[in-house]
C-alpha cells in the first residue's frame, strides 16, 4: 500500500449490461411495441405548476399562465389565416368583376360607334326632322 495515495481519483466504472435491443438488434415496430406498450404518447413535461407536451417537433404549453396565452395566440392564428384567405377571395371576385365592367363597358363604346357609323350611312331626310 503506498503512503501517500490519492484520494480523489476515480474508480473504474463497471461495464454496462447490453439493453434488450442492442442484444436482439431487433428494432422492429413491433418489437417496440412489445417492449414500451402499445401506446407510448406524447412527451410531458412538468416543471412547477407548468405542463408542456412535445408534438411536431415543438413544445407546447398545457397548463398555466402560458398554456392560456398559446391557446389564445393559436386561436388568434387560425382567425387570422382564416381573415387572409376571406380577403384574397374577395380580392379575386373584385379583380374578376372590374375585368367584366370593362369588357362591357369596351361592348358598349364599340357598340356606339357602329351605330353611329350606320346613322351616318343613312341618307339624310330633311323632312322628317321636324
Amino acid at each position: 500500500m503506498p503512503l501517500f495515495s490519492n484520494k480523489f481519483s476515480p474508480k473504474k466504472t463497471p461495464t454496462r449490461k447490453v439493453g434488450v435491443f442492442l442484444a436482439n438488434k431487433n428494432f422492429s415496430p413491433k418489437r417496440i411495441e412489445k417492449e414500451l406498450g402499445p401506446n407510448i404518447g406524447p412527451i410531458r413535461l412538468k416543471l412547477g405548476d407548468q405542463e408542456t407536451v412535445f408534438e411536431s417537433g415543438s413544445w407546447i404549453p398545457e397548463s398555466g399562465k402560458i398554456g392560456g396565452t398559446y391557446k389564445e395566440n393559436e386561436k388568434l392564428k387560425k382567425e387570422i389565416k382564416r381573415l387572409e384567405d376571406e380577403n384574397n377571395l374577395l380580392k379575386l371576385k373584385f379583380e374578376v368583376l372590374l375585368d367584366m365592367l370593362t369588357q362591357t363597358t369596351a361592348e358598349c363604346h364599340s357598340q356606339k360607334e357602329q351605330l353611329n357609323k350606320l346613322k351616318q350611312m343613312l341618307p339624310y331626310d330633311k323632312g322628317r326632322d321636324s
